[in-house]
């Protein structure tokens, strides 16, 4: 009777166990393609790129030429006159472009907020056409339309010189005909500046349109019955509760637009322009991997770019970041 008794239970508890084990096991199973795929094309590129920026590598003569240099690489990329040239263009673009997206972008959002519902979604889909249509193909446009000869943006300013009611504020435009917008070296950071605001700024009006539509009608409403004007109204009450909106556009912007790389590569043809204006570091990391073929000194600015957007990251959340949370 009782070696029956320890059957049964000796039975129950390997039942028991078997499911039990069964239970912890089955959502890794479900979980093993993304931690395969994860690991082949997330983890392991990561790891092998800080190992490699360590070495000496051209990839043409495969793995066996690998060499360890220790911090050589980071020491050449510090030293490089180019890469600090390409820091400089890329902080230009980025707060050149970045802070005319907010200043439009807010403004433009407040407008939109006060149309008709199916107006707002008519505008607020038109500007935002830009941001999902092809970096490439935008920028091919744009380099068509910067040709010096056959551009429509030079043949515009000529027309609008030779038309008579508009001739005496552009006739100056003559005397500069054909304005090099891509080859020469003041213009190319600007006219690189205004593709990168033209595809993003749409893209933020959406985002600030949703935040001042969370804003109660009952606030503005009593603002507006003490006698508070439209941009009283917009400047005390509205851009204050959006700070949680600007604080998280601004992050974006900054983490966009520290590695620019479409624009000015397409606009510039992959050379950086004239006296290399519109060469950033996203690009310059791209020709020293790719066309000189050095791995391992690329891998190297790829994580002083990576140190230099965290950083930047960190002091927006640090002097903006608590207020922008807790605004709301």
């Amino acid at each position: 009777m009782t070696q029956a008794v320890n059957q049964v239970v000796s039975a129950h508890c390997n039942k028991k166990a078997s499911r039990f084990s069964w239970s912890k096991i089955t959502p890794y199973g479900f979980l093993m393609p993304f931690l395969i795929l994860f690991a082949v094309f997330g983890l392991f590129p990561l790891l092998f790129s800080v190992y490699l920026s360590f070495h000496a590598w051209n990839p043409v003569e495969g793995l066996s030429a690998m060499k360890y240099v220790g911090i050589e690489n980071y020491d050449i990329a510090l030293t490089d006159p180019w890469l600090w040239r390409s820091l400089q263009n890329t902080f230009w673009l980025a707060i050149t472009s970045g802070v005319m997206q907010h200043v439009v972008a807010i403004p433009v959002a407040y407008a939109l907020v006060s149309f008709s519902d199916r107006l707002r979604h008519w505008l607020t889909s038109a500007y935002f056409l830009p941001y999902i249509t092809s970096t490439v193909a935008v920028s091919l446009i744009f380099f068509n339309m910067y040709s010096p000869t056959s551009g429509i943006i030079n043949q515009a300013l000529i027309s609008l010189a030779n038309n008579p009611f508009f001739g005496w504020a552009f006739g100056w435009v003559l005397d500069f005909q054909p304005i090099r917008w891509l080859e020469d070296s003041t213009l190319i950071k600007p006219s690189i500046a205004f593709v990168v605001f033209w595809k993003y700024t749409g893209f933020n009006i959406v985002l600030y349109t949703t935040g001042l539509m969370t804003i109660p009608k009952d606030i503005l409403e009593a603002a507006r019955m003490d006698g508070a004007n439209a941009l009283r109204r917009f400047w005390h009450i509205s851009l204050p509760m959006i700070r949680p909106f600007i604080f998280f556009a601004v992050t974006l912007t900054i983490i966009g637009n520290l590695q620019l790389f479409e624009e000015p590569f397409v606009l510039t043809r992959g050379t950086g322009g004239t006296g290399q204006s519109g060469l950033t570091i996203s690009m310059y990391l791209y020709k020293v991997g790719w066309e000189w073929l050095e791995m391992g000194t690329a891998s190297a600015i790829s994580w002083l770019l990576f140190a230099l957007i965290a950083t930047m990251t960190a002091l927006q959340f640090f002097f903006f970041g608590k207020k922008g949370l807790e605004a709301n």
